[in-house]
């Protein structure tokens, strides 16, 4: 895999092959115990994030999951296990701010069809592009949280990515 590009990609995404069966890399991952990692397992799928004590409201988490490629594979290739990965924030955190860009969205659009009926009635309809304007500094707020966020949680990236490695032995 290549290294982590300098500027994080909103929730990036990998693939890996590798030459280890499936069991034998989920093992590796439900067995690994390294502070300040917890590891979960759930079928073929591994969660990695950080202990409470070093966890914050930005800190990332990394979601693998382990293939077989039997099922992928021509007469002569070599058997092993394809890793996806993604790097993602706290599940809680990122419906909440889905929910809140949503909210913003809505009632944009909402004043945005207010503003329009007041036009086409020839009513004052500064009101609502006042606050349509505010829905647009709001979304910009929202974004600037969740780039400060991502930068915040950047270095945390880093650590679950070498974590991982240390545990494929790469």
């Amino acid at each position: 895999m290549k290294a982590l590009p300098n500027e994080i990609v909103l929730r990036p995404r990998f693939q890996l092959n590798l030459p280890d069966a499936k069991e034998t890399l989920l093992k590796a991952f439900e067995n690994s115990e390294k502070k300040p990692f917890l590891v979960n397992r759930i079928d073929d799928h591994v969660f990695i994030k950080f202990n409470p004590e070093k966890n914050h409201f930005w800190s990332p988490q990394l979601h693998l999951e382990i293939n077989d490629l039997e099922e992928h594979l021509e007469v002569n290739e070599q058997k092993g296990s394809k890793l996806y990965g993604m790097f993602g924030p706290n599940p809680t955190l990122w419906t909440f701010f889905i929910f809140l860009h949503f909210g913003v969205a809505t009632i944009f659009i909402i004043l945005g069809i207010w503003a329009y009926s007041s036009a086409s009635l020839d009513r004052p309809y500064g009101l609502q592009l006042g606050l349509m304007g505010i829905m647009l500094i709001l979304w910009s707020i929202l974004y600037a949280f969740g780039r400060a966020g991502r930068h915040k949680g950047k270095p945390q990236m880093q650590e679950l990515h070498t974590f991982m490695n240390e545990v494929l032995d790469r």
